[in-house]
């Protein structure tokens, strides 16, 4: 591991790998305070990929400005950022996903949504309680058990060192990827937007693909810097613990694209949108009919940003996965359980992979503008969790000092009041003089809106 644990580093490196060696970054100033316990540079990143959101806006709007990331605020991001007032939150966990002691080591069950915890009953059975559940966990071995749920369609991660993922055939496809993979093709004829500097995105349509969080999570963003954004999820899907976190600022509908209506609802949804982020399996969309030449044709000029969880190559291009998942099999927990000497994985403190990601992801979206608007190009991005994961294992941690949870000052002053109730939303780390991050939209449930663009 090369120590390279500082913001600055990080975001050197990070700036380098969105717009290339010749680029200088501009520069940033990083408040510090406390870091994230972990063995791994969470906190750096936290900093770092927002800021590479900061200066791909810089690079949007051609403003030579000073950029500011508050470091902590930046690490609490990467968890929350929104306390509800006079209720409790959300539980983000099923009972039954988690981590269960096998045969010859640990596994991660991830359960939360109906139909993978279902897979998983159809391998274990169903079980009252964890503790019987883990009896049985308790009699596999760890990699036959994730290879059977995986093939009942659920969802598991064997936990394996560094060492292990680093000889697996995925871990080693995804050390020959790029962090961001680009691909940029020459003629669009694009007009250029007149926009106010406080909403540098106003007119810009983001059509959302994404769920639970990594996705979710830049296109919060884009929304916040004055974006149309429509999501849209499947007529069965259910995120009852993350809506109120990560839907400020959107519209959200739904749409079946296993049926010929809604594939053309969304081959007309594309027509008109500037930037379409997706976070479905490599494959996914190239079945329903909408690979990335046809959406170039549907939209010449399209900013098209992609997520995969495991990466683009390899033999687990087209598996579900999940930041915990993730975690748990390319060494994450197996290195901080050395590091914590326990007896149990430790993962990252937060799901930093998710939401470094994201960040990744809505900075690639605003470098896509650029090269839309300012250079009459397409622009294509691909990124992963398992990447981001590679990009963090590379990093080691400084000293953690003492890491302040919540505190009233941190808070944006005015309650933020929706259909959820009330609750105080975290200021958001980055500052740019004069284009605050801030949501003209309250949180909404998914499905509340017409699948179709304001």
């Amino acid at each position: 591991m090369s120590d390279a644990s500082s913001p600055q580093r990080l975001f050197a490196q990070l700036h380098q790998q969105l717009h290339g060696v010749s680029a200088p970054p501009p520069e940033v100033h990083f408040d510090h305070s406390g870091a994230l316990p972990s063995c791994f540079a969470v906190s750096a990143l936290a900093s770092a990929s927002i800021a590479l959101v900061g200066s791909a806006l810089v690079k949007l709007t051609r403003r030579d400005l000073p950029l500011r990331v508050d470091h902590r605020l930046a690490s609490m991001w990467f968890s929350t950022s929104h306390q509800p007032v006079n209720r409790r939150a959300q539980k983000l966990w099923d009972p039954f996903a988690g981590d269960y002691a096998t045969r010859d080591g640990w596994i991660r069950l991830h359960t939360n949504a109906p139909h993978h915890r279902q897979a998983m009953e159809s391998v274990l059975g169903k079980y009252r309680d964890r503790e019987t559940l883990a009896n049985q966990v308790a009699q596999w071995r760890k990699e036959t058990l994730e290879e059977n749920i995986v093939a009942a369609g659920g969802c598991a991660a064997a936990m394996r060192s560094m060492q292990q993922w680093q000889r697996h055939p995925q871990g080693q496809a995804v050390s020959d990827e790029a962090l961001i993979a680009s691909d940029i093709r020459d003629g669009a004829r694009i007009a250029q937007r007149m926009s106010p500097l406080s909403r540098p995105l106003l007119g810009v349509r983001v059509l959302d693909l994404t769920r639970i969080i990594a996705g979710p999570v830049a296109t919060r963003l884009l929304a916040g810097l004055g974006a149309t954004v429509l999501r849209i999820d499947p007529p069965d899907w259910r995120e009852p613990a993350l809506e109120e976190e990560l839907t400020p600022g959107k519209r959200c509908a739904r749409l079946d694209l296993k049926s010929s209506q809604g594939r053309e609802q969304l081959a007309q949804l594309v027509r008109n949108a500037d930037i379409v982020v997706h976070g479905y399996r490599a494959d996914a969309l190239e079945k329903l009919g909408f690979d990335a030449d046809t959406l170039r044709q549907l939209s010449p000029g399209l900013v098209d940003i992609s997520l995969n969880a495991w990466g683009w190559r390899g033999p687990w291009r087209n598996r579900r996965g999940f930041d915990s998942l993730v975690q748990m099999a390319c060494g994450i927990a197996a290195e901080g359980q050395r590091w914590k000497q326990t007896t149990h994985p430790q993962p990252l403190p937060v799901q930093a992979l998710d939401h470094a990601t994201g960040y990744l992801m809505a900075a690639a979206a605003l470098n896509g503008l650029y090269h839309r608007e300012h250079l009459q190009q397409s622009y294509q991005a691909q990124l992963s969790l398992a990447a981001t994961a590679h990009f963090l294992m590379q990093q080691t941690a400084s000293a953690a000092g003492e890491f302040q949870p919540w505190q009233p000052r941190d808070c944006d002053p005015a309650l933020e009041f929706s259909r959820f109730g009330l609750g105080y939303r975290l200021r958001f780390p980055l500052e740019l003089p004069g284009t605050p991050v801030c949501w003209s939209r309250e949180p909404v449930p998914l499905g509340s809106a017409l699948p179709c663009w304001p």
